[in-house]
């Protein structure tokens, strides 16, 4: 443990020089945030100023619609509820930046070859850098739905209304399936960055990860589906599923000998 933890300090110490790292870090959460209670803010808090009929609705909304919410309420809740999955890029995308940067990044600084050097395993280091980069993401995670939930109480001051924007599927989303993206963002971006030379290339590839939660969120705008608690736990347990596996392809893809010899 003690290499591991030397390893992650020694990464926060190098990656957050990065420039790119750290406004991802500092204020892609603030940006986040900002847009659901912006919107929240927008619709006039606690819903007063919003008629009854608020027009044809998407069929999908009576999916957001409390039997105890009048309609301008559930319109607040389906309006926010859209900025649920981009939400969710907050640990897709940090994560993706710092372990991207992490194995190219110390190539091109000709740090890797003395680490490589050491004793420490395979398995130890891309411990270490996978930490280096989930705790960072999922603090950040963590917070961000703090300050977002905390803003939805200032804003409403009704229960029943905070209840329903701060409900299971948020809950489940940013406890359960937050981590899991982080994970898989992790193990992806280090597999590219084992592979690749340039850390601005690498970083680039590595945002990959974040188009499938950017069509999530055009789908349920579409009405192709709607995001509830079982979708959400369908997501958690394929996420596992995939975890499983880019830890098993990072692990077999980092080549030392392979980095040391044939990196230029």
């Amino acid at each position: 443990m003690d290499k591991i933890k030397t390893l992650v300090r020694k990464e926060w110490a190098e990656v957050f020089k990065n420039k790119m790292v750290f406004f991802t870090v500092a204020f892609l959460p603030l940006m986040m945030v900002v847009l659901p209670l912006g919107i929240l803010i927008g619709m006039g808090g606690a819903g007063e100023s919003i008629p009854s009929d608020v027009g044809e609705m998407p069929a999908q909304f009576s999916a957001f619609c409390r039997e105890d919410l009048e309609t301008g309420e559930c319109f607040q809740v389906f309006m926010v509820s859209q900025f649920m999955i981009m939400f969710m890029i907050v640990p897709l995308a940090i994560p993706a930046t710092i372990a991207a940067y992490s194995i190219v990044g110390e190539k091109t600084t000709r740090t890797l070859e003395s680490i490589l050097a050491t004793p420490i395993t395979t398995m130890e280091l891309l411990l270490g850098k996978s930490l280096a980069a989930l705790i960072p993401a999922v603090a950040a995670t963590y917070i961000a739905f703090g300050i977002y939930a905390i803003g939805v109480w200032v804003i409403v001051r009704d229960m029943r209304l905070f209840t329903a924007m701060v409900d299971a599927r948020w809950l489940l989303a940013v406890f359960l399936v937050g981590p899991l993206m982080a994970l898989m963002a992790v193990n992806f971006s280090l597999m590219v960055s084992s592979r690749v030379n340039d850390p601005r290339v690498a970083e680039q590839l590595s945002m990959i990860v974040i188009l499938p939660v950017v069509g999530f969120f055009l789908g349920q705008i579409a009405g192709l589906f709607v995001i509830n608690s079982n979708l959400v736990l369908i997501t958690a347990a394929v996420l596992v599923v995939i975890d499983a596996i880019l830890v098993y392809a990072a692990v077999q893809l980092f080549q030392r000998e392979t980095i040391l010899t044939r990196w230029k």
